[in-house]
């Protein structure tokens, strides 16, 4: 793994780019892609052993279970997120400490199983309500209190499909590294 340059590790299908223009054929594609995320990620995780779960997918980075068991906290967030800003005239959101959640006992040693469901249902519940967004819910947005930044949910639901492919990318790739079938 010494010999893969770190960047491509880290960001395996590239960092995320929004489109100049947020067409009705983007969302649609990006709210099927959200809706998926939870049987790829089973799929690819099925026969994985402890060791494998355990393994980072990069130098000093997240194991396999961290990942998995982030990808649930990441987009629980998002889910809050979508319902503040859907009943609330743009909230700052709560963040959180991505790398110290995923360092407590849960994300280091918890089985995948139930966070896999947990995804199933929060994938079905989000791509549910982002299929049944308006244009005008589309604009409606939050602010983020790291950056003082205004996203909007049409922003979010383009990021959160990269994050959800991102993550996946990252045990893929980890898998034909390994030669893991």
């Amino acid at each position: 793994m010494e010999n893969l340059d770190l960047e491509k590790l880290k960001y395996p299908i590239g960092k995320f780019n929004a489109p100049n223009e947020y067409s009705s054929e983007y969302i649609s594609d990006k709210i099927r892609e959200i809706a998926a995320l939870p049987e790829k990620l089973r799929n690819e995780t099925f026969d994985l052993n402890e060791e494998q779960l355990d393994t980072p997918y990069r130098p000093d980075g997240w194991t396999v279970r961290q990942v998995i068991h982030h990808c649930a906290e990441s987009h629980m967030n998002c889910y809050i997120r979508l319902k503040w800003a859907l009943t609330e005239n743009n909230p700052i959101i709560k963040p959180y400490d991505e790398k110290l959640w995923s360092e407590m006992p849960d994300s280091l040693s918890m089985p995948i199983a139930p966070t896999l469901s947990l995804l199933e249902g929060l994938h079905f519940r989000l791509s549910y309500i982002m299929k049944n967004l308006s244009e005008n819910d589309l604009e409606k947005s939050f602010i983020h209190p790291e950056n003082n930044s205004e996203y909007r949910i049409k922003q979010i639901i383009g990021m959160y499909a990269w994050h959800g492919n991102h993550h996946l990318a990252h045990i893929t790739n980890l898998k034909k590294h390994k030669n893991w079938k």
